[in-house]
């Protein structure tokens, strides 16, 4: 494994990269069922 890692860098930048993506995906996807929440709550 850290034989992959020293010989072909671009995997551990992607995978950070993933990582990143998938982080803010989540945020996002909480940030977007809380503020429906609100809204059907505010429809009321």
């Amino acid at each position: 494994m850290n034989e992959l890692l020293t010989q072909q860098p671009i995997y551990v930048v992607l995978v950070t990269a993933l990582i990143v993506w998938v982080g803010i995906a989540f945020y996002l996807w909480r940030v977007d069922s809380r503020l429906s929440a609100a809204e059907r709550r505010r429809q009321q």
